[in-house]
């Protein structure tokens, strides 16, 4: 590494003032700093011996005349020269204030001291350089490689800790123990971005610029170099350089994967980063204060706008059910953020930080809270006009339930910001439907009825009323009432597996429950009716007749009514479908335990006035085994010949 640089920029920074009021500083409270290291006047009669001595050693390191002093560094060698080379540039400062200098020796002592700070800088820059470098991100993100790097990490200065911690004499395995279990959720933990035997070094450094005047030169190495470390950092993050109409312009699928990073990576950067950060300034520029803060502020403007660019590019980008969830994410993360961003922002040249991550996390509350709204909305106006076949669970009932059975892994954070009733805008949805919103959760004795849990009601009715719609679509009566009653049983099986049985409440519970069985009577009603009418006796007995008063005719022709009723019923209801188990198997029975005894009691009165008969077959199809057997094919989704169950009677 060449030391001396470039000439050119030597020269310039020979050329300028020493005073704070000609340096162009960041704030104004910087042009008081040298009021806070002024020397008392050197009134000793060796000024200019002294001077002459402190001449030879600042000439000797002045890399303007010495290859060797460009070549090398003092703060790399032995430290008696580094002690040398700082009290030398005291002596220098406090003999330009004596009164026993000629001005030719004060003005001597000025370009010494110009060479001198010329000299500092550069060790200022070497240092910062030297031991400065980007967060590794393999080390943050994974707590194994943290503790199998922790010695490592301990000399290149990358040693974590808790901000909270105010014991430093832990023990080699209590650091191992605080790297393997990673703080990123779980508060402030500051890490040695630099060596910390190299502090001191920059702080006496810094102290001698500031106080000569080179304030803004201190600054700007310091901020240049700790800038370009910081957003190195931020890209192995994982943070790009977005602006929000980059952001916006990305396809959502591109976004989710993006926004899971950038809540890993803030945590970082808010916990680790910036307060690591913070720490560095507090620590090289201690007691000279405000630069410390300045350094800091000016730091963190760019990188924290580079950060929460992205988070509110999604608070305002376009509205659509399937963002909430990731918005909610981020909500969450910023939230649990802002009380840390409170404490490591603080200072009030950071306000801006602090008033943009609240002001986002406004947004995001305000974007999940329209979401939802639109939400129920897309439900409402939800008019699909196709049947689906086999009167199976609909698509919408999955997704609803789904997607409310998520929003119920939200419950705490959307208790909050749900802060309004729902309302009924819709005009496809009939007048006073709202009433049993509040019917219901008066009714709710497990929840606490909660505007969310109001909601949440509220979505399940607008669902259940667009269903009713749908199932109006069926030509068979039967069919229909099979599709209220699958939609339903899956909206009562999704609110009693989840979290959602406590937002709900077991009132609603109690009332779907009652929906299903009562739309499978209802089922049951339509379709079996007709086939059991055929195992009536009226209309097979004949009054006065001279045999046995049973007439084979109509005997005949009640069997084969039933035939052919059953089998109209088998062919239809084996393609329909329900696809929970246990609802099927249940459905099954309750068809079985009324049919198969009265076919078996048919059968058996009148089964002997027709096996005599030629053909007997013909009309005795079935036996109750055969009718059983075809039962299991009901509700499979595939269309069977009942004849193959045939068989013996």
């Amino acid at each position: 590494m060449d030391h001396l640089g470039d000439e050119k920029n030597k020269q310039g920074v020979l050329s300028r003032g020493n005073s704070v009021e000609n340096s162009e500083c960041p704030t104004e409270n910087l042009a008081n700093l040298e009021e806070n290291s002024e020397y008392p006047p050197q009134n000793s009669a060796t000024g200019e011996e002294d001077l002459e001595g402190a001449e030879k050693l600042i000439l000797k390191w002045d890399m303007a005349s010495s290859e060797s002093a460009r070549q090398s560094m003092i703060f790399e060698g032995r430290e008696e020269e580094a002690e040398d080379y700082l009290r030398m540039v005291d002596e220098v400062q406090k003999l330009m204030d004596s009164v026993s200098l000629s001005q030719d020796s004060v003005h001597k002592a000025q370009n010494l001291l110009q060479m001198a700070m010329v000299r500092l800088e550069e060790e200022f820059r070497n240092i910062l350089e030297v031991h400065s470098e980007p967060l590794d991100p393999e080390l943050v993100f994974n707590p194994a490689s943290m503790r199998s790097s922790i010695s490592r990490t301990s000399s290149e200065g990358f040693m974590y800790r808790e901000s909270n911690s105010s014991d430093d004499d832990e023990t080699e395995e209590e650091e191992e123990e605080v790297a393997a279990s990673h703080p990123l959720t779980e508060g402030i933990c500051e890490m040695d971005l630099i060596p910390q035997d190299v502090i001191p070094d920059l702080h006496r450094i810094a102290e001698r610029m500031v106080s000569a005047g080179y304030v803004r030169e201190c600054m700007q190495v310091y901020g240049s170099i700790r800038k370009s470390i910081v957003d190195d950092s931020l890209l192995r993050l994982g943070i790009e350089k977005l602006s929000i109409g980059d952001v916006q312009r990305l396809d959502w699928n591109i976004l989710e994967g993006k926004i899971k990073k950038w809540i890993k990576a803030a945590k970082v950067c808010i916990r680790m980063l910036f307060a690591s950060e913070k720490r560095l300034c507090e620590q090289i520029f201690e007691g000279i204060s405000p630069v410390g803060e300045t350094c800091f502020a000016e730091l963190a403007k760019s990188a924290t706008l580079q950060l929460f660019n992205f988070s509110e590019a999604i608070a305002i980008s376009r509205r659509s059910p399937e963002k909430l969830f990731k918005i909610l994410d981020l909500y969450e993360c910023l939230s649990e953020l802002l009380p840390d961003i409170e404490v490591i922002f603080s200072d009030e040249m950071c306000s801006h930080v602090k008033t943009q991550a609240s002001e986002i996390l406004t947004r995001l509350g305000e974007a999940a809270r329209g979401i939802f709204t639109e939400f129920e909305n897309a439900i409402q106006k939800e008019t699909s006009k196709a049947a689906i076949p086999g009167g199976t669970v609909h698509p919408i009932t999955r997704y609803v339930m789904n997607y409310i059975n998520l929003v119920s892994d939200y419950k705490e954070t959307l208790i909050k910001l749900i802060v309004n009733k729902p309302s009924q805008t819709s005009k496809f949805l009939p007048e006073g439907l709202m009433d049993s919103v509040e019917e219901y959760a008066a009714a709710c004795d497990s929840c606490n009825r909660s505007l969310l849990s109001l909601h949440l009601i509220w979505v399940t009715v607008i669902l259940q009323h667009n269903l009713e719609g749908k199932s109006k679509l069926y030509k068979d009566v039967s069919l229909s009432h099979l599709f209220m009653m699958n939609n339903v049983h899956y909206m009562v099986r999704k609110v009693k597996a989840s979290d959602l049985r406590d937002l709900i409440g077991d009132g609603w519970l109690r009332k779907h429950s009652g929906k299903v069985k009562q739309c499978a009577i209802t089922y049951q009603r339509a379709t079996w009716i007709k086939v059991l009418s055929c195992l009536r006796d009226e209309g097979i007995h004949v009054s006065g007749s001279f045999s046995s008063g049973v007439s084979k005719t109509a005997l005949k022709e009640r069997f084969k009514s039933f035939n052919a009723t059953f089998e109209e019923v088998h062919r239809c209801q084996a393609t329909w479908i329900v696809p929970d188990a246990q609802l099927r198997e249940e459905l099954r029975i309750s068809i079985e335990e009324k049919l198969l005894p009265a076919y078996r009691s048919f059968l058996g009165r009148f089964k002997n006035y027709l096996e005599s008969e030629r053909h007997s077959e013909m009309y005795i199809k079935y036996s109750p085994e055969n009718l059983e057997n075809a039962i299991l094919d009901f509700f499979e989704g595939s269309p069977v010949s009942v004849h193959v169950r045939r068989g013996s009677h």
